[in-house]
């Protein structure tokens, strides 16, 4: 069952890769403008997404501007050459971009958590991954199946487990944007219930009345119901549509 287990990881990671865009002139300057647009109303980004577009969004500037991301990522210490860039517990006060269950550009080597750059090699970053990927390295990637099964592998990470430990701290609003609060993922929306946001935005996609949309507002209003009655939970619904985010 383990090398099932693995077995489908693997066909998931390159599953992703497969149908990912090969390069970021892929997307058309109004769609990073777009999008650029919509990520700057926020002051911290959680990601549970894999893929590359919103590093690639994050890292699109004009010539000789310097991005607002910080991952978290710099160049090693003892290795100011090396072709990767590698994560540190003591760079996280700073970040401002989290990757909730890995990335695809994000290996862990056993050492070290380390994220494949262009800019230190001038190879693309989805060939560096694909190529990682033939040469049997995979990335740092939580696709356990359960809740359960998701945070015992978060907490096995030190990047992971400082991510989940940063999303509990949130305060204020707290602005969701195309998650279906699955069940999968309850060990994140528990961080929402029992934590300190005053206000949460959850985007809903299509007609209100939809099995899944019911779903979604039910289990977002059960975190009002469930929270402490000395911290209380308000929660809104917007229209994902109207978020434009990639127009």
């Amino acid at each position: 069952m383990r090398e099932d287990a693995e077995g489908l990881k693997n066909v998931l990671i390159n599953a992703i890769a497969s149908n990912h865009p090969e390069k970021p002139s892929d997307i058309s300057e109004k769609e990073y403008a777009a999008c650029q647009r919509f990520l700057s109303y926020f002051n911290i980004i959680y990601t549970l997404n894999y893929d590359l577009l919103l590093y690639w969004v994050k890292m699109h500037t004009v010539e000789g501007e310097v991005p607002d991301s910080d991952d978290g990522f710099r160049k090693p210490n003892d290795d100011f050459g090396a072709y990767y860039v590698t994560w540190e517990p003591y760079h996280a006060h700073e970040q401002n971009v989290w990757f909730l269950h890995g990335a695809l550009h994000v290996f862990d080597d056993g050492n070290e958590v380390r994220k494949f750059t262009w800019k230190n090699t001038g190879i693309r970053l989805i060939e560096q991954i694909r190529d990682a990927l033939h040469r049997g390295y995979f990335p740092l990637f939580v696709a356990e199946g359960t809740s359960s099964e998701k945070h015992s592998r978060i907490k096995h990470s030190d990047y992971l487990a400082k991510a989940y430990r940063s999303f509990s701290e949130i305060g204020g609003c707290l602005f969701i944007y195309g998650h279906s609060l699955a069940n999968n993922d309850e060990h994140f929306l528990q961080r929402i219930e029992n934590g300190k946001i005053q206000h949460l935005f959850v985007g809903l996609y299509g007609e209100l009345n939809t099995t899944e949309n019911k779903r979604i507002i039910q289990r977002a209003n059960s975190m009002v119901t469930t929270r402490d009655s000395r911290r209380p939970l308000q929660v809104s619904f917007y229209d994902s549509e109207s978020a434009r985010v990639w127009r």
